[in-house]
Formats: C-alpha cells, structure tokens, sequence
C-alpha cells in the first residue's frame, strides 16, 4: 500500500506522566458505553485516531499486533475522532480484518477536548492500572519497533 510509506515522526513525551485518564464515556457501534475511568486495573493505551488521519491508518494494524502480542497484560483502546461515526468506522474495521482492536467512537470529540483539544493526532496515552499516564506520543509512531515495546515494558515495570 502507498500509504505504507507514511512516515511516523512521533516520539514518546513523558512531560505529562501522572496526569489521570480522562473519565468520558465512549459507545461502540451499538452504542454500548464504555467508561474509560472505569479501566483501572489493567495497563490501558489509549489512541485517538480518525479515518480521514493518514499517519493513523498507517499504525493501526501495529496496534491490533500489539494488542494481540500483550493480550491479558495491556488493553489496546483505540477511539475514532470521526464525526460520522459508526458510518465510517464500522466499514474501516471490516476492510482490515483486525483481531484484537475494538471500534470505540467519540463523534463529540468529548475525548480529544480532555486532552486539550487533541491537536495532532494520532494520539496514544500509555496509563498504568490505575489510570495513572506514563508516557504519550503525539503523531504516527511505530507501535512494533523494539523502541516501542522498550518503552511500553519499562514504563510497566515488566
């Protein structure tokens, strides 16, 4: 695919370690909510992303590997931007086949308001189990490099 060739400029920032996970609410296509403040007790990485983001569609099969590769010891949550929703997120799961990642959608944006107002986006928050932030990266990054997985079983403690 052309847009393999995407290159991902984003680098792990940890200015904002500590910081609590946003408690919004986020629905999946048939609008069952999910309460992210209610994922304590599991590591969670959180990203942001968009169907129209070309860096995020780039790093989305890298998360579903992640997800696959540290299932029972971090959740991958990733939670679309698009504000057509489930009309345009639904048919982009389907195309790609993934394994381990779930639609959450956030057509308000209520989620990249938290983060003050997303910005740039991709953006992928690493919190520990207790909903504390490690680490995040602003932009496309390259989920399975050995620097990713490094830094995620560093910040785990694993």
């Amino acid at each position: 695919m052309a847009g393999d060739k995407q290159e991902l400029t984003g680098e792990i920032d940890y200015s904002f370690a500590g910081e609590l996970m946003p408690a919004v609410n986020v629905t999946d296509p048939q609008g069952n909510a999910l309460n992210l403040a209610a994922l304590q007790g599991q590591p969670v990485l959180l990203n942001l992303w968009a169907t129209w983001c070309a860096p995020c569609v780039v790093e989305m099969p890298m998360l579903d590997d992640l997800a696959a590769q540290e299932q029972g010891e971090l959740r991958v949550v990733t939670v679309s931007q698009d504000m057509r929703g489930a009309d345009v997120v639904e048919p982009f799961f389907a195309d790609r086949n993934f394994t381990h990642l779930e639609p959450w959608l956030d057509p308000a944006n209520d989620l990249g308001a938290a983060y003050d107002g997303g910005g740039v986006m991709p953006l992928t928050v690493l919190y520990d189990a207790n909903g504390v932030e490690l680490f995040r990266v602003a932009g496309g990054y390259h989920w399975d490099s050995e620097e990713a997985l490094a830094a995620i079983e560093e910040a785990l403690g694993s």
